[in-house]
């Protein structure tokens, strides 16, 4: 079976991890290593099955440590990578995260998570790792991270974070959750031609000479209109020398305060300049809303029907969704921070993405947590009954 006969299309009834899979292999990814994890296990072991059909490899590692390692290394070697876990995998992987985030490397990182800390609740639910996707590694960087709400969402965002990762060179997350990873739903897979698959620049003969190659040297424009450096594949002739060391254009290290600052702002603004692009949102009854409901992943998901609820009850609600969590759409949280009376935002945590709700609200608006520690999705009960203490409170609106 060639590559092109091995891609799936059509509608399918598929599992959440599955559908990352198949979103993967049609996003081009061709090279997967990863470390058995529930609730990520079943998109290694989709993997396991499914790339060897498109002319991929999978690698089953050691542990996380290594596969996030290999994927850099399988990305450096010119193949779109991947990897999945979950949170204390993704504990161990976040060194080598901030390592891809350094050498400016392309490839995704799908967590599927669950109830913590350490080994917590292997097969429940959670979403208590929505803080260290933004914050897990050392040092100043920016990240991108993705959050869906469900399989068909798995799939579609799976190719936005290749895409955004071939862009913007450097590791993207997919931050979803065990309730969707464990949802089976239709997912629709369109056929190649009508999917946007985006590639990162690479360096061509006659660009450059070899012996003038700098691979962190913005010598034209990638996708997007955005200055990355073009790549090039190890071992094609042209000289890469990588480290997580601050280094120059070279990629050799220098160890001082100006080759610092280089390095820094360059990770910085890449995503900063381009936030516009890369944050997604779904807006709902947000015109005449008094109350906003901000969520993200499965609890955006069952804070539905509370909405459904309140709305009837004539509580003008509504809800913005956060598909990208990172970078966090501070703008349109300060906006709406005039405009409404409150902020109610469920998670399944004991309160991370409701800080930054809070700090970015500055119109007077004040901001309801709902939280749970995990094991299972929050009551919708719970919600609307936060819901209805938003809209009683003292506010703009």
């Amino acid at each position: 079976m060639n590559e092109q006969q091995g891609l799936l299309t059509g509608e399918h009834f598929l599992l959440g991890d599955h559908a990352a899979a198949e979103g993967a292999i049609l996003a081009g990814c061709r090279f997967f290593a990863g470390y058995p994890i529930t609730p990520a296990t079943e998109i290694a072991e989709r993997m396991s099955m499914r790339l060897p059909q498109v002319g991929g490899v999978y690698i089953q590692m050691e542990d996380e440590l290594a596969s996030m390692n290999a994927i850099l290394g399988a990305s450096w070697a010119g193949k779109k990578s991947m990897t999945a876990t979950s949170g204390p995998g993704f504990s161990l992987m976040m060194e080598n995260f901030g390592l891809g985030i350094m050498l400016e490397t392309p490839c995704v990182l799908v967590n599927v998570q669950r109830g913590g800390p350490s080994t917590g609740l292997p097969t429940l639910v959670g979403q208590q790792d929505m803080m260290q996707a933004r914050w897990g590694s050392h040092g100043d960087y920016e990240t991108i991270a993705l959050c869906p709400s469900s399989p068909q969402e798995l799939f579609d965002l799976t190719i936005r974070a290749f895409n955004l990762s071939e862009i913007y060179r450097t590791p993207v997350l997919v931050m979803t959750d065990a309730e969707v990873g464990h949802m089976t739903e239709k997912v629709i897979i369109p056929p190649p031609s009508e999917v946007e698959i985006l590639h990162r620049p690479m360096v061509r003969k006659g660009d450059v000479s070899p012996d003038h190659f700098r691979i962190f040297r913005d010598i034209h424009t990638g996708s997007g209109g955005n200055p990355v450096s073009p790549m090039a594949v190890a071992g094609e002739g042209y000289r890469i020398h990588v480290t997580g060391l601050t280094h120059d254009e070279r990629g050799y290290p220098v160890m001082n305060a100006a080759a610092q600052e280089w390095n820094v702002q360059r990770l910085l603004n890449k995503i900063r300049d381009h936030r516009e692009d890369i944050i997604q949102l779904e807006e709902k009854d947000l015109r005449d809303a008094e109350v906003v409901v901000v969520s993200y992943g499965i609890s955006a998901r069952t804070s539905l029907w509370p909405i459904t609820m309140a709305r009837r009850e004539g509580i003008r609600v509504g809800l913005l969704r956060l598909i990208t969590v990172w970078p966090f759409p501070e703008e349109r949280i300060r906006q709406l921070s005039r405009q409404v009376r409150a902020f109610v935002v469920p998670e399944i945590n004991m309160g991370q993405i409701v800080r930054e709700v809070q700090r970015c609200s500055t119109g007077g608006a004040r901001v309801f947590g709902v939280n749970h520690p995990g094991g299972d999705v929050l009551q919708a009960d719970k919600v609307l009954e936060v819901i209805r203490q938003a809209a009683a409170c003292p506010g703009t609106a």
